[in-house]
């Protein structure tokens, strides 16, 4: 299974990332746009993992703590690629979104999952290959609150990348969404 822990959206959240999705495709020529169900805030990519290493997400899930907090995006930018650049539509910085983050990574390093030691950088990834004239800006601020974060199972179904939750962390506690 290919997993990542991810923050997933509320509708209304998920409405207006999809309208600066689509704003953005109107001033490309080409690129790959992030289909609306797949939109999400990735905290941290696990890859390739075994019924073990699930467990063991699971695991180092449970044990972090937090309580309900806000997120809110500010701007949309790039990261320069050849072939077209990656947008995304920026987090605003925030204590709680970073010391989820950090707890969450040392204890998955502690599991034995090999992490990114970059900084953190919140983003959601609107798409990939785009080649625009458009140019990085403010946008007038948007958020949701987090109450959860996710385990989520990524694999190509009919030729289409598809996410299914399979365990969540709530703020209160876990719950298991559904058996893999």
């Amino acid at each position: 299974m290919r997993l990542f822990i991810a923050i997933d959206f509320h509708a209304e959240f998920r409405m207006k990332l999809v309208a600066l999705r689509d704003e953005l495709r109107m001033e490309s020529m080409q690129g790959r746009f992030t289909p609306s169900e797949n939109l999400h805030l990735t905290l941290a990519f696990l890859g390739e993992c075994d019924d073990k290493q699930l467990g063991e997400a699971k695991s180092a899930m449970d044990r972090v703590e937090f309580k309900p907090f806000s997120i809110h995006i500010g701007r949309i930018d790039r990261f320069r690629r050849r072939g077209g650049d990656l947008w995304w539509a920026g987090v605003s910085e925030n204590q709680p979104l970073t010391q989820l983050h950090a707890e969450l990574t040392d204890n998955l390093r502690e599991a034995g999952f090999q992490i990114e030691k970059r900084r953190f950088s919140p983003h959601i990834t609107l798409g990939r290959e785009i080649v625009t004239n458009a140019s990085p800006r403010l946008i007038e601020k948007f958020g949701q609150t987090v109450e959860s974060v996710k385990l989520m199972k990524s694999e190509r179904i009919a030729g289409k990348m598809v996410y299914t939750s399979i365990y969540e962390k709530s703020s209160r506690s876990s719950s298991l969404l559904n058996q893999s």
